[in-house]
C-alpha cells in the first residue's frame, strides 16, 4: 500500500471513508476496525499487575479501589468529552451499549450545561463494579475469574472471536529498556515493538552531527528514522488520525519515577462497550494487516508494532525526568523533542514544554511545524522539507498530548 500522506493515497471504508488508522487494505464492513471483532485481548490489568508484584508497596487493593470510586461516580461530561463524543457519535450509536453510555437518546452527545450547576457525570456503575471485583480478587479475576467470562460472553454475543483461552493464556511481560546516550545525559526507552527503537536511531542520527542542536538537526534525524521505520518494521499508521491513548508521568517524594502509557488504539476504540463489565473495548486488531505474509501480518500469539514511547532518563547536571504522550505516530517525535530541550539546552521542564515543536512521522519531506518558530527557522526547514506551520490547540491537534515530570536538586515539578 502507498505510505504517502495524501488522502488521495488512503484506501476507503465500505461507506467511502478513508481508513481510520492504517492504510491496510478494506475489510469487508470494517470488522477490524469497528464491532466486536476488533477486540483484541485487554493488557492494562496484567501489566498493573506484574507491576505491581515487582514494586508495589501498598496492597492491591487500595490501589485499586479509588478507581473503582471514580467510576462510581462517572466521568464529567465536560465540553472536551462532549466534542469528542460528537465527532464519533455516529458510530457509537450502532453499539446499544455504547449508545446508552455516551449518547442522549442514543443520538446527541451527553454534555453539561453552562454552568457547574448542570454538571452531568457518564453512568460508568458497571465498570465501578468490575473495577472493586478486581479489587478485591486480583488480576486473575479479569482474565480467569468472573470477569473474563462475562466479558468473553458479550464480545461474543456482539460477532467478536475473543475466547476464554486467548484471555487465560495472556502475559505481561518485563524487558529490559533501551538505554540512550545522548550529550552528557541519558534516556531509557521502551525496546521491541514500540516507537523505542526509532527513538533510538533518532538520538543516533542527532549523534552523527554533534554540533547541530537546531530544529533542522532535528527534523534531519526524526525524518531518517521514521524512514527506517516504515521500509523495515511494518508499522503503516496514518500520522493524522486521532486516537485513544493516555500518557501519565508521576515522581513522588522518594525520587521513584513513572511512565506509562496506555490505548484503546482508535478513538473510542472499537466504538463497543461490554454491558456486563462496563468496559469500553479497545480495536487492537486493526493493529495487524489483514493481508498474510507482512510484517504486521494478523496471527496467533503475535504482538503489534505500536507508537507508544514511555521515557525516563536524566540531563548532565544530574536533574531527571519521565516523559511520554498521546498521539499516535506523533508520540516519538514530541517525546525525543521534549528529552532534547532539556539534556541539550539546559531547559527546566516548563520551557521545553512550551518551547515550538515540529513533526515530521511521515514517510515523505512533509513537516508541521509550530508557527512560533522564528521566520528564519522556518525558512531554513523550508530549504529541505514541504512546511506547513500549525497551532498547538485542543482538537484538532497537530502535534502530540505529552505529560512529564522533572526532579532536581529534590524538587519535583509537573
Amino acid at each position: 500500500a502507498p505510505l504517502a500522506l495524501d488522502p488521495a493515497d488512503y484506501p476507503l471504508t465500505g461507506d467511502g471513508r478513508v481508513a481510520d488508522l492504517f492504510p491496510w487494505p478494506a475489510v469487508v464492513d470494517d470488522r477490524n476496525i469497528t464491532g466486536a471483532g476488533a477486540v483484541a485481548v485487554p493488557g492494562v490489568v496484567a501489566g498493573m499487575d506484574l507491576a505491581h508484584r515487582r514494586h508495589g508497596r501498598l496492597p492491591w487493593r487500595d490501589l485499586v479501589r479509588p478507581a473503582a470510586a471514580l467510576a462510581e461516580r462517572g466521568l464529567i461530561a465536560d465540553w472536551y468529552s462532549g466534542l469528542l463524543t460528537a465527532s464519533t457519535a455516529k458510530a457509537l450509536s450502532k453499539d446499544p451499549d455504547a449508545a446508552r453510555m455516551f449518547l442522549d437518546d442514543g443520538v446527541f452527545a451527553i454534555v453539561g450545561g453552562w454552568t457547574d450547576t448542570q454538571t452531568r457525570h457518564l453512568d460508568q456503575t458497571a465498570m465501578a463494579r468490575t473495577l472493586a471485583q478486581i479489587a478485591d480478587e486480583g488480576a486473575a479475576a479479569f482474565y480467569r475469574g468472573d470477569i473474563a467470562q462475562a466479558l468473553v460472553r458479550d464480545v461474543q454475543a456482539k460477532g467478536g472471536c475473543l475466547a476464554l483461552d486467548d484471555l487465560a493464556r495472556y502475559e505481561a511481560a518485563w524487558a529490559e529498556p533501551l538505554a540512550l546516550d545522548h550529550r552528557g545525559g541519558r534516556i531509557y526507552a521502551p525496546p521491541g515493538l514500540t516507537g523505542g527503537p526509532t527513538l533510538a536511531l533518532a538520538v543516533a542520527e542527532l549523534a552523527r552531527a554533534p554540533g547541530a542542536t537546531g530544529p533542522l538537526a532535528m527534523a534531519r534525524a526524526l525524518h531518517a528514522a521514521f524512514d527506517a521505520r516504515l521500509r523495515g518494521m511494518g508499522d503503516h499508521e496514518s500520522a493524522k488520525a486521532p486516537g485513544c491513548t493516555t500518557h501519565f508521568s508521576i515522581v513522588d517524594r522518594h525520587g521513584n519515577f513513572c511512565s506509562v502509557t496506555q490505548t484503546l488504539l482508535s478513538i473510542f476504540g472499537s466504538r463497543v462497550v461490554s454491558p456486563s463489565t462496563g468496559l469500553l473495548l479497545n480495536n487492537g486488531i486493526m493493529w495487524f494487516d489483514p493481508e498474510p505474509g507482512k510484517p504486521n501480518s494478523l496471527g496467533p500469539g503475535k504482538r503489534c508494532l505500536a507508537n507508544y514511547c514511555p521515557v525516563v532518563g536524566h540531563t548532565a547536571d544530574g536533574r531527571q525526568f519521565a516523559l511520554g504522550a498521546s498521539g499516535g505516530r506523533k508520540i516519538l517525535g514530541a517525546v525525543l523533542q521534549l528529552a532534547d530541550g532539556m539534556i541539550s539546552h539546559g531547559l527546566d521542564l516548563e520551557a521545553t514544554f512550551h518551547a515550538p515543536r515540529l513533526d515530521i512521522s511521515g514517510n515523505q519531506r512533509q513537516l508541521i511545524a509550530d508557527h512560533r518558530f522564528p521566520p528564519e527557522v522556518l525558512a531554513a526547514l523550508g530549504t529541505e522539507f514541504k512546511v506547513t506551520t500549525a497551532r498547538r490547540q485542543p482538537h484538532p491537534f497537530a502535534f502530540a498530548c505529552p505529560a512529564g515530570v522533572e526532579r532536581a536538586a529534590g524538587l519535583n515539578a509537573g
